[in-house]
């Protein structure tokens, strides 16, 4: 079906479990897309049953750009991801594609259609630095460092979120001001029409799907996916990559903290708090189109209209 509209961005949206994926090939099937995962999960190599991956051969028919591009020791900053999805953005439009930018990363799809404050961009020795400095002092030590720098930024922060931390601090050294600062000014990253699609099933349904898809996950194999993570010295359990919902458990499982009864609740728990947050911040967002399961045709004829 050739593409109806002018240069517009879609955005499928929805909560874990919604069904994003199986909506996202259905419109490849109708349009000529290119498929840009919004997933701070998926960005990951070798972890892929955990963050409930396409599989290789779902990846090699319908790819999905943006997902298994960083090492798991490695941080990936909102920055890279703007970088990232604006050239696939970009090269959809010079290929005459529709980028559907499909994912559960809501702070992403916020940042591409709302902007970012004016900071300093991270460079590969910026990075290298506060990531040595993450393993060397851990997050706790840097995180009372930052609240001696910059109260009000430490206060929004959780003192587990390593990754956010870091690039507070990082602003700091590299700017000389604080990230509380110099947030404000937001311009808006995509300058194209964007079309929301939210898939939002009824509550029941997706703390059923979440159950069954966790337990489906522990079938598949994945503890060995985590004890093969686990073999990597670089990896530590204040790494954004092991702190994902799962792993983190899984991690403390292994580690003898918790036994595997209480590891599988703990994710079921754990996922169903995210989805809440999820979809939250979902029913918020105004002029899109709401579905509760993958109604194709609709999504067609709301692409087209």
């Amino acid at each position: 079906m050739p593409i109806q509209i002018n240069k517009t961005v879609i955005f499928l949206m929805g909560p874990t479990a919604s069904g994003k994926t199986n909506l996202a090939i259905k419109l490849s099937q109708q349009f000529k897309t290119r498929l840009i995962s919004v997933d701070s999960a998926l960005i990951y190599k070798g972890m892929n049953i955990g963050t409930a991956k396409p599989d290789k051969a779902t990846l090699k028919k319908y790819p999905h750009h943006l997902i298994n591009i960083c090492n798991p020791e490695n941080s990936y900053s909102v920055f890279d991801f703007i970088n990232d999805a604006s050239k696939e953005i970009k090269t959809a439009f010079a290929k005459n594609e529709l980028p559907i930018l499909v994912g559960g990363t809501s702070f992403y799809f916020h940042v591409l259609e709302h902007g970012l404050s004016n900071l300093p961009e991270s460079s590969t020795k910026s990075k290298e630095k506060f990531n040595q400095l993450l393993r060397n002092k851990g997050t706790a030590e840097l995180h009372q460092d930052l609240k001696k720098i910059d109260p009000q930024a430490a206060n929004k922060i959780h003192p587990n979120d390593s990754q956010r931390i870091i690039r507070a601090l990082e602003v700091f050294n590299l700017s000389g001001k604080t990230i509380s600062e110099l947030q404000g000014n937001k311009k808006p990253i995509i300058d194209h029409p964007i079309k929301k699609i939210i898939l939002m099933p009824k509550r029941n349904e997706l703390h059923a799907k979440i159950e069954t898809r966790f337990l489906l996950m522990m079938k598949n194999g994945f503890l060995n996916e985590v004890q093969h993570l686990k073999q990597n010295p670089n990896l530590h359990q204040n790494l954004s990559s092991i702190r994902c919902v799962g792993y983190r458990q899984a991690w403390q499982y292994l580690n003898g903290k918790i036994d595997k009864i209480e590891m599988i609740e703990k994710v079921i728990i754990a996922t169903r708090q995210l989805c809440k947050r999820q979809s939250t911040w979902l029913k918020s967002e105004k002029y899109a189109l709401v579905l509760n399961n993958s109604n194709l045709a609709k999504a067609v004829t709301f692409i087209n209209s």
